[in-house]
């Protein structure tokens, strides 16, 4: 069990501190004493300790002098006692001692004096009568005396002074904390109006792209997904820790410095605003493909030879680790294209550029004909779609009826024919989008190596990250041109 020392304004526990904890003594007298110098009126329970800190000594018998109130105040010290002087003989000018029995007393008396005195004497020995015994074992006693007291007083001084240091260097600490938490962390405000600021931090083009975002969920009432409310930050910039993380892959340690809250707070703001945005984002906005007709209304120039494409497809594979303690984990994610462990990930996008179709996370081993067919993408699609795609993509025995598959021809001669060439580049400037939409998905480093912490949360993460890049300038021009985005 953890005690608490019962003094006023010490916060030391048992399980934390190096110090010795005493029990209340269950003598009335002794315990009213110490309740009286402790300075409190409440009555001690059966589980009331004091720390050893405030004991002279350290020990339980000298009984709690030592606060942080009081230091320099009830610390008693002993009095040096001395003896009273003997009284010295007067030695007249008449007197018949001759010149050297003189001479041996100022001597003994002389280094009697000098054993007697702390430092260096100005007294010459020149006057100085001589000392009996009796006068000098009285000198030889208070020396001792004051030695003792000497060395009692320092002992006691050295431990008030470790207590007072003590209290010094915790003062210390709470002020430097105090200050920390005071001084401004990093928010939104800070870099709202800079545009580069926002896209290096967030991802997103510029702050009213970011205002617009958190307006969708400013006023929602929040669930955090660790059980616990986080007050200490406005959501305006949970918002923004949440896409540093996304974009930067910034250590949770890092964020809580920048932030100046706790790294499970931090945990706890993630997780809940990635499957906020998760909510937001991809399922009330790429569940369903845009039809051909909605397609044709910003059809790229690219297009013109494919006007029934409703959509491209393509994948993309993320590293990631495995624990080596299971070889069948090992075996399902490994990619013999990557040389990796991965994760594997079904990518639509429409003719102008903006991704509409998101499978879940795969094994690496998984071919790109299994995730089409598991993905759920074939019943999204009608008699006369067209699908680009890559020439992995050998799916044509299970599309849907009416269902058109285009992708580059496979080389059946030496060389491929006039025709041949003109097709695969018409395919190529078509469905390079498609590239294009992924190399901006992985510009989000938190995709650049799925930790294996992050594991359970993939397709969340995933899913989120993709969304969030519709919320970018259109990814072709003539689409730009179309739908001029206003940077002010």
């Amino acid at each position: 069990m953890m005690a608490k020392c019962w003094a006023a304004k010490c916060k030391h526990y048992s399980q934390r501190e190096t110090c010795k904890f005493f029990r209340f003594p269950k003598e009335k007298k002794k315990k009213s004493r110490w309740k009286r110098l402790l300075m409190k009126n409440a009555e001690p329970g059966p589980g009331a300790y004091v720390c050893s800190c405030h004991f002279r000594d350290g020990k339980k018998e000298n009984g709690p002098e030592i606060f942080q109130h009081n230091i320099g105040k009830r610390f008693n010290f002993p009095d040096i006692k001395r003896k009273p002087a003997v009284k010295r003989p007067k030695i007249s000018e008449s007197s018949n001692i001759s010149s050297d029995s003189t001479m041996e007393c100022l001597i003994e008396s002389d280094m009697s004096a000098l054993n007697d005195l702390p430092g260096p004497s100005h007294i010459t020995p020149d006057g100085l009568p001589c000392l009996s015994t009796t006068e000098t074992q009285a000198t030889t006693d208070v020396t001792v005396e004051q030695n003792i007291s000497i060395s009692s007083f320092s002992s006691g001084q050295s431990s008030m002074l470790q207590a007072e240091n003590y209290f010094l260097e915790k003062e210390l600490k709470e002020a430097e904390s105090k200050i920390t938490d005071m001084s401004p962390h990093f928010n939104f405000q800070q870099i709202e109006h800079n545009d580069k600021l926002v896209v290096l931090y967030t991802g997103l083009p510029n702050g009213n792209v970011f205002r617009a975002l958190f307006n969708l969920i400013k006023d929602l009432e929040i669930n955090y997904y660790l059980g616990w409310k986080v007050e200490k930050l406005q959501k305006i910039d949970q918002l923004l820790l949440t896409l540093m993380k996304l974009r930067l892959n910034t250590p949770h340690l890092d964020l809580a410095y920048r932030f100046r809250i706790s790294q499970s707070t931090v945990s706890n703001i993630f997780l809940t605003f990635i499957h906020l945005l998760y909510e937001i984002l991809y399922k009330q906005f790429i569940t369903t493909i845009p039809s051909r007709h909605k397609n044709l209304t910003c059809l790229p120039s690219c297009f013109n030879n494919f006007t029934n494409c409703r959509v491209i497809l393509d994948c993309t594979e993320i590293f990631t680790v495995v624990s080596r303690k299971s070889m069948r984990t090992q075996k399902l994610t490994y990619s013999s294209y990557k040389h990796h462990n991965t994760f594997k990930a079904l990518i639509g996008v429409a003719p102008n550029g903006v991704i509409t179709f998101l499978s879940d996370l795969y094994v690496g081993c998984t071919s790109d004909k299994k995730i089409v067919k598991d993905s759920g993408i074939l019943n999204m699609l009608d008699s006369g779609d067209l699908i680009l795609a890559d020439k992995g993509f050998l799916i044509s025995d299970i599309l849907p009826v009416g269902v058109n598959l285009n992708i580059p021809p496979f080389l059946t001669t030496p060389q491929f024919t006039p025709a041949q060439v003109q097709c695969t580049e018409r395919i190529a400037r078509a469905r390079i989008h498609v590239e294009r939409a992924i190399r901006r998905i992985k510009c989000y480093r938190i995709l650049s190596f799925m930790s294996e912490s992050l594991i359970p949360f993939g397709d969340v993460v995933f899913k989120t990250v993709a969304a969030l890049t519709n919320l970018q300038y259109p990814l072709i021009k003539e689409i730009s041109d179309l739908f001029p985005c206003d940077s002010d």
